[in-house]
């Protein structure tokens, strides 16, 4: 088994979670010695493919031609492309048609939770959808020491100083209009938003928020992975106040490293996560301003070890097992696609 992991147009989600559930995607392969390549002219079995560009579409519709078995893992949904972008919510429901042609062209489609196959159920895909976690390199993630100086000192954040992260794009959905407006209320404590959105794509209201002088708020923007562990590990909570996800990678990569977390209470969070028992959740605005100060102040149940947990249920190393399994499911669908287009 030889996979093609097609990386058309991955410098324009290089930065987001698809670009690191591509990469995921690559340690899972290597873990189990799995062939793989990025090179579409080299020969291979099983085409993998992550984004929904028309150059992926066409990609599908090639590698099928040639008799080869289409994987598309679906990262998105309509109800998460909602309030991101400038007129996101306008052509959301055209978006909803796009992704469903987009997927209808894999043998079988691949989500990353329970939640996020439950609405792609609902769009008549006709497709076998399953569900698997972006998985999570919880070595690479592990809390240390030194990590923790390392942002501190980047920073110039005083080991005394409370610190409170959150990352994503710089969207409505993501929730940075609540992290801007708790950074206000709460000077006390310092918030960084890290992640990097161009501006011509982010909505009015986000920007004028955003340009707000908040002297305790800080958007160092975009930052590398190892970076990013350190800011994990630095830290004394991580905020993720998202309205809708279909998983969340940074959320995973928190778990990992052992930071404490405060999350919305939202659907995609009953089943997984257990509020006082793996994470902290709210719902309104004045219950996560008194949240933040009772877990940054330690006045809370330490909750890590537990959420850690559930982070190596998701490790890599147990995700690429049940990926090459769904591979070789792949090959049977691929069979009874072609049986029901000759009937």
């Amino acid at each position: 088994m030889k996979v093609l992991l097609y990386a058309g147009s991955l410098n324009l989600v290089n930065k987001s979670g698809i670009g690191q559930a591509i990469r995921h995607q690559k340690k899972a392969l290597e873990h189990l010695n799995i062939t793989h390549t990025t090179d579409r002219k080299e020969d291979f079995d099983i085409v993998h493919l992550n984004t929904i560009f028309p150059n992926s579409l066409l990609m599908s519709w090639w590698a099928k031609r040639k008799g080869k078995k289409v994987v598309y893992y679906a990262h998105s949904t309509m109800d998460d492309f909602r309030n991101s972008f400038i007129g996101s919510n306008l052509i959301a429901p055209f978006f909803k048609k796009w992704i469903s042609f987009c997927y209808k062209s894999g043998d079988i489609i691949i989500t990353p939770t329970e939640y996020s196959k439950s609405i792609l159920d609902t769009y008549g895909l006709d497709r076998p959808i399953f569900s698997l976690s972006n998985g999570i390199d919880t070595q690479f993630f592990q809390r240390n020491a030194e990590a923790r100086d390392r942002f501190r000192k980047k920073y110039n954040i005083d080991d005394k100083e409370k610190v409170v992260i959150s990352v994503g794009h710089f969207m409505e959905r993501k929730g940075i209009d609540d992290f801007i407006e708790l950074a206000k209320q709460l000077p006390e404590y310092k918030f960084y938003w890290f992640g990097h959105t161009s501006m011509n794509l982010v909505p009015a209201k986000i920007k004028k928020a955003m340009r707000q002088e908040i002297p305790n708020l800080y958007f160092p923007g975009f930052i590398n992975r190892e970076d990013l562990r350190d800011a994990y590990c630095g830290s004394d909570l991580f905020l993720f106040l998202t309205h809708e996800e279909t998983e969340g990678i940074v959320l995973l990569e928190a778990l990992a490293a052992k930071i404490p977390i405060l999350v919305r209470d939202i659907p995609i969070y009953e089943q997984w996560l257990t509020d006082n028992i793996h994470v902290y959740k709210a719902k309104q605005f004045d219950s996560f301003k008194e949240q933040i100060a009772n877990i940054v102040e330690q006045k809370a149940t330490d909750l890590t070890d537990n959420g850690y947990k559930l982070a190596l249920e998701k490790d890599i190393t147990n995700i690429s097992k049940r990926l090459v399994e769904l591979y070789y499911v792949s090959d049977k669908a691929t069979a009874e696609n072609e049986r029901a287009a000759e009937r």
